[in-house]
């Protein structure tokens, strides 16, 4: 009996500007960063934020995305909350920061700081 294996799809997609991001922020990363993590804590006026920072060192549960300019960690608690999502870097004259197209969210708040699952 032959057994077959396909790719496990990724839980988050990148755009080519949040991986061009997520290498210019390796080039400029703390020493002793193994990456960055993205991860959905509890704050805000909907119930749950994106963050982004640096990591020093990968937890068992987390979701590892290797990218060309780094590696992108998803925290464990996080992944359901992401799946199926796009994370994109934009920049305009006003402001730059990393946007998330999230099918998984039902709502947001009025600033579009926090979400709600």
């Amino acid at each position: 009996m032959t057994t077959m294996t396909r790719a496990r799809p990724a839980a988050l997609n990148l755009t080519p500007n949040a991986e061009a991001r997520i290498a210019a922020l390796m080039a400029d990363a703390p020493q002793g960063s193994i990456g960055v993590k993205l991860s959905t804590p509890r704050r805000g006026c909907s119930g749950l934020a994106y963050s982004v920072d640096y990591v020093t060192e990968a937890k068992s549960f987390d979701e590892k995305i290797d990218t060309p300019g780094g590696v992108l960690f998803i925290d464990g608690a996080s992944v359901l909350y992401l799946i199926g999502s796009t994370m994109d870097w934009v920049e305009d004259d006003f402001t730059a920061g990393f946007v998330f197209n999230n099918p998984n969210a039902k709502g947001t708040c009025g600033c579009g700081e926090s979400f709600t699952v």
